[in-house]
């Protein structure tokens, strides 16, 4: 199914319910302004089609103590990616092109677990290469992400090709902040 394949409202419920999907049937459906009812059938409806998988609390990894995060390139076999989701300090794997086969988010309490993951990931049958970068601070939660399906996104869709290769590119850079006071560690950081 394709974005067009949405209506106004869908587009709208599913804005709110990235955004914050706590509160009763009524509550959200009174900021929209439709009937309960209608918000049900809606809901379900995404839910039946694999739009919506789930509701999830949004969790500080650094309140819990995961001070140690990184993002560690893999060039692997497919079994061996399968192994790396399994272990427990793995917070997403991402397959990918370009230099390597995956990447794999990790997420540690300490200095020790962090090297312990990595050279487990390194160590696994069909492990060909492995590079990590530590995060040393958040710009942006990837749970944050709300697809802008009401915004410039689906202004650009209705624009003609030739509308849209007129348009300048603007790709927001971003900076990594280093404590000086910490000495370089990772940062503590905000993931809610």
């Amino acid at each position: 199914m394709a974005l067009t394949d949405y209506d106004e409202l869908d587009k709208r419920i599913i804005e709110l319910l990235c955004r914050s999907s706590q509160g009763s049937y009524r509550q959200i459906a009174k900021q929209l302004g439709v009937h309960p009812t209608t918000l049900i059938q809606r809901v379900k409806a995404l839910e039946s089609k694999g739009v919506i998988n789930g509701y999830r609390a949004s969790i500080d990894y650094a309140r819990l103590g995961f001070d140690y995060m990184g993002i560690v390139s893999v060039s692997a076999d497919a079994y061996a990616i399968k192994e790396i989701a399994g272990i427990p300090q793995v917070v997403s794997v991402f397959e990918v092109t370009g230099d390597s086969d995956c990447m794999a988010w990790i997420a540690c309490e300490d200095r020790e677990e962090f090297s312990a993951v990595v050279k487990r990931i390194a160590s696994l049958d069909g492990v060909r290469r492995t590079s990590t970068s530590v995060i040393m601070g958040v710009e942006k939660d990837p749970f944050e992400f709300v697809p802008p399906i009401l915004g410039e996104r689906s202004r650009l869709s209705q624009l003609s090709k030739k509308e849209r290769a007129m348009r300048p590119c603007v790709s927001p850079a971003s900076e990594m902040r280093v404590n000086a006071d910490r000495g370089g560690r990772p940062l503590r950081s905000s993931w809610s």
